[in-house]
């Protein structure tokens, strides 16, 4: 059975806390992981969450900010030392080339691992598989930041009681899904649109267009919240989003499960971050990300 989760490795801006760790986020993804923004203390949190190097296939970096980057050097160190079987792909922004060397090769070891560099420039997409289709938006921060989609192929559900009375069971049911035709009867005769799943990566930045267009018509968006409203000033001189901008975007963006995390240590009570989303209008799903929590990526729409 497909796995499609989110495994919160950490959730803390800047520095970690007692109760929260650096970033880190793996997606998983049927059988594939996609791991985004692995902060200092990545590899310990994997263990922690039960996530293997071997779970890893792709690895995703918004930005050169420590506490989005400074766990690649272990994380990368680790699919070597483990030497995980299968190719591995990083995305970062290409103006932090210099940061992802320094990180890559930061101590001596042995690569084992065929671990494949893919900088991202601009705007679009990245990478095209059988699952998904990704791609990477730019966002408003002090340092070139890049948010991340994927776009699961839009695909056909059967109908049973249309391909009954077509007379297609069997193995003629996956020869007309494959062909789109048999017999004379098509795939819409027999079928009816399934939207794929759309999944959001949004960390450090302000209020911007590459926010609303990663965020548009997502299942799940995960979203930096690192201050409260009534930061704001704070948020917008430092280049992030407050509780109720963040779910802004989600709310006009049509998300239907909001996952808020990059929490600033100003902060106490996790709740507050709720409540202000729940006032700025959002009535999807909503999780307050804590550490070694697992979320499910919600189910399709039928």
């Amino acid at each position: 059975m497909s796995v499609r989760e989110l495994v919160v490795l950490g959730t803390a801006s800047q520095v970690p806390t007692r109760r929260r760790n650096h970033n880190g986020y793996l997606l998983r993804w049927d059988g594939e992981g996609i791991l985004f923004d692995p902060g200092e203390g990545t590899q310990r949190q994997m263990l922690r969450a039960g996530v293997a190097a071997h779970d890893i296939d792709r690895i995703c970096v918004t930005h050169f900010h420590g506490d989005h980057s400074l766990g690649l050097a272990g994380v990368i160190q680790r699919i070597n030392l483990d030497q995980v079987p299968h190719p591995v792909t990083a995305h970062f922004p290409a103006s932090g080339q210099r940061f992802f060397d320094r990180l890559r090769y930061a101590t001596a070891y042995r690569e084992t691992v065929a671990l494949t560099e893919a900088p991202v420039a601009e705007d679009g997409i990245l990478a095209v598989t059988d699952a998904y289709t990704l791609e990477g938006r730019r966002l408003s921060h002090p340092v070139e930041s890049f948010g991340y989609r994927l776009t699961e192929p839009d695909r056909h559900r059967m109908l049973p009681a249309k391909l009954a009375e077509h007379g297609i069971a069997g193995p003629d049911v996956g020869r007309l899904q494959r062909d789109g035709t048999l017999r004379g009867v098509t795939l819409d005769k027999v079928s009816e649109p399934r939207r794929g799943q759309r999944f959001a990566f949004v960390m450090d930045t302000r209020l911007c267009d590459g926010a609303f267009a990663l965020a548009e018509g997502c299942d799940m968006l995960v979203i930096e919240s690192t201050f409260l409203d009534e930061d704001g000033r704070l948020a917008t001189d430092h280049g992030h989003l407050t509780a109720g901008q963040a779910a802004r975007v989600a709310r006009e963006s049509g998300v239907r499960h909001l996952v808020l995390t990059h929490f600033s240590q100003r902060y106490h009570d996790p709740q507050l971050f709720e409540l202000q989303a729940r006032s700025a209008g959002f009535e999807g799903e909503l999780t307050i990300a804590q550490d070694l929590v697992t979320v499910p990526v919600p189910t399709r729409h039928q």
